[in-house]
C-alpha cells in the first residue's frame, strides 16, 4: 500500500531535502523516523528538492508498507519524535501507482524579502536594504507567463531532459516592510525561483529592463541572468495533484 506524507519544515539546519552521505538532510530525517516506527526500513520519494537552507511550508512525500496503517496515530507518533523543524500534518492512503514527483500537476513557491532589518527574520527573509521599483518588477513577472524554456534561470550542469516549464501565476505583494513574490508553474528546474527574484530584483533597481528580461530569457544562458538570491528567503508552498490518485 502507498501513502502520502504532508510535510512542512524550517529548512534552515538542513543540507536540502534529498538524502546526502556526508551532510544531514530533510529526508533521512524523515526516513529514520519513519523506520524506527515501522520497524522496517523504509524510502519515501519526495515531490522535489530543495537546496540547503530552503522552508516548506507543505511538501508532499510518498512511501510503501505493506500494512494497513492507522494514520492518525502514525501521525501522532511522528511528530513526537521529530525534531522541532520538521512537523507531519496529513498522511493519507492513495492508489497503489501514485507518484508524489511525477504525479505533481502544479508546484507553488514563495519568496520573502524584507526590506527592515529584523533580528528575528535572519533565517527566514532576505534582508535588503535597496528601493524597489515594485510595480516595474510586477510588469517583469508577467513576462515570464509568455514563455517556456527558462534554461537561463537554470543551475548550470543539471541534468534535465528539457528546460520548458509553464508558469501560471507570477506576482509580487506588498505587505508593510515585506515584498513577497509568488510563483506557480507545473515543474521548477534547479536555482530557477532564486535566480528569477535576482533578476527582478536588478529590474526593480533598474539595472536590468523588460527589454533585458526578454533577451536574457532568449539567451539560454544563466550568466546573462541576476544573481541567485539567498536560500534562506525561498519557501515551497504548495503541490496540487489530480483527484484522480486517491
Amino acid at each position: 500500500m502507498r501513502y502520502f506524507l504532508e510535510l512542512s519544515y524550517n529548512g534552515t539546519p538542513y543540507h536540502g531535502w534529498q538524502r546526502q552521505p556526508n551532510a544531514i538532510s530533510v529526508q533521512e530525517v524523515v526516513e529514520n523516523s519513519l523506520s524506527t516506527l515501522l520497524r522496517v526500513d523504509t524510502e519515501i520519494v519526495g515531490a522535489g528538492r530543495t537546496d540547503t537552507g530552503v522552508h516548506a511550508k507543505q511538501l508532499i512525500a510518498h512511501f510503501d508498507c505493506d500494512n494497513h496503517l492507522e494514520i492518525h496515530t502514525l501521525q501522532y507518533k511522528l511528530n513526537a519524535i521529530l525534531p522541532p523543524e520538521i512537523a507531519i500534518s496529513n498522511i493519507c492512503l492513495v492508489k497503489d501507482e501514485a507518484h508524489a514527483r511525477f504525479d505533481a500537476v502544479r508546484r507553488s513557491y514563495q519568496y520573502f524579502i524584507t526590506l527592515k532589518k529584523d533580528p528575528f527574520e535572519i533565517n527566514t527573509c532576505y534582508y535588503l536594504k535597496k528601493q524597489l521599483d515594485v510595480a516595474l518588477m510586477n510588469e517583469a513577472a508577467k513576462l515570464l507567463l509568455n514563455y517556456s524554456n527558462f534554461k537561463c534561470f537554470s543551475k548550470s550542469k543539471t541534468d534535465v531532459k528539457t528546460y520548458n516549464c509553464t508558469i501560471t501565476n507570477a506576482v509580487w505583494d506588498e505587505n508593510g516592510d515585506q515584498l513577497i513574490f509568488s510563483i506557480s508553474a507545473n515543474r521548477f528546474l534547479r536555482n530557477m525561483v532564486r535566480a528569477i527574484v535576482g533578476t527582478l530584483i536588478e529590474i526593480g533597481e533598474h539595472k536590468l529592463n523588460l527589454d533585458d528580461l526578454v533577451n536574457i530569457i532568449k539567451s539560454e544562458d544563466r550568466s546573462q541572468a541576476g544573481y541567485s538570491v539567498p536560500a534562506h528567503g525561498l519557501y515551497l508552498t504548495n503541490v496540487e495533484y489530480p483527484k484522480t490518485i486517491y
